[in-house]
Order: structure tokens, then C-alpha cells, then sequence
């Protein structure tokens, strides 16, 4: 499938699917957990940005990767360049994506998904957030352009270089039962 043909089919489409070089993809509901954390992030984040400049996008909103033809949902987007403004359903110039993790989505959120993310030239940080229990896994490039780890926990305060921002770890788990099995 073309591209062009994907983004006019999602355009009418009830389920969202995300695209890989001519594969398309249907995504999976989420859990009342995944959706939690992930509006605290954005709520989070949101209000930390307000008049920066900077947009918030949480789920809707797809990331086109240009360089290895790809479209995918990320539970939480921070793009702070002008340039992502002209489009209407797609950002291509991220900061900050954000991942709130399943059983089902996991290995492909740190695996194969994280590679294409780092084909964004923009990406400055890409965080994963478990679901099972308090845990978020920053990765921030670094000036050699390597990607360094920081993890968070417990009562951890989560520092994001990208956007200047930090908070408590309990504020993105606010109202969440947390679950042994994420799907």
C-alpha cells in the first residue's frame, strides 16, 4: 500500500493502523491503566509547555518517519518545531515521544519500534512507561548521538532534558491500578 492510499484509508477509517513501509498494522484497544498514564503525561507535559511554543499530541496524532517510510501512534508526542505547524494529521519532527507499554506491545516498543524512532533526527528523548508498576525508562541521545538510559522508579522524579521538565513518577501514575498483565 502506497503511502498516500494509507493516510486517505485512516483518514475514514474506525480502527487506527500503523504503517511500516507499505504494511499496514491494526492496533489494539488499550487498557484503562495505558490510558491513564498516558493522559497524565500529556496533561503533565501540556501544562509544563503551555506558551513554549511547544505542542502536545496524545494518541491520535501519528509520527511519519520519512527516512524508512513509516507512520506510527505514539501514546504521547512533544514537537517544538515550527515546521510540524503545516501538517494536519502527522508530526515529523518530534522532541519527545512517549510509549506507555503492554504485553503485547513491549518488545516491538524497545525493539524494531525504537530503531525507526531513532531514524527522527529531531527525537531527543523516547520514554517507555510500564503499566505493571511504577517504572519509566528514559533514553536520551546524548552529544555523540548515542542513546543513554536513565531509568525511574518508586518515588523517582523524572527529569526530561528535552522539554526542561521534571515530576514526580507518582503524578504519571495518579488514579492508576497498577496490573500484572498489561493488555
Amino acid at each position: 500500500m502506497s503511502p498516500e492510499a494509507y493516510l486517505l484509508g485512516e483518514g475514514n477509517s474506525s480502527v487506527k493502523h500503523e504503517y511500516r513501509d507499505g504494511q499496514i498494522y491494526a492496533m489494539a484497544g488499550a487498557s484503562n491503566a495505558h490510558v491513564l498514564i498516558a493522559v497524565n503525561f500529556a496533561t503533565a507535559l501540556r501544562t509544563h509547555l503551555r506558551g513554549k511554543g511547544c505542542l502536545t499530541f496524545a494518541s491520535d496524532t501519528k509520527v511519519h518517519i520519512e527516512a524508512i517510510n513509516a507512520y506510527y501512534y505514539p501514546d504521547v508526542i512533544i514537537t517544538c518545531d515550527e515546521r510540524d505547524r503545516a501538517f494536519n494529521n502527522f508530526v515529523r519532527y518530534p522532541c519527545l515521544i512517549v510509549e506507555v507499554l503492554s504485553d503485547t506491545t513491549e518488545a516491538f516498543d524497545r525493539g524494531d519500534k525504537f530503531a525507526d524512532y531513532r531514524q527522527l533526527e529531531s527525537l531527543q528523548e523516547y520514554v517507555l512507561v510500564s503499566q505493571k508498576r511504577m517504572s519509566v525508562d528514559v533514553f536520551r541521545r546524548n552529544q555523540a548521538d548515542q542513546w543513554v538510559l536513565t531509568p525511574y522508579t518508586n518515588s523517582a522524579e523524572i527529569q526530561l532534558a528535552s522539554v526542561a521538565s521534571q515530576s514526580a513518577i507518582a503524578t504519571l501514575y495518579e488514579d492508576v491500578a497498577l496490573m500484572g498483565n498489561s493488555d
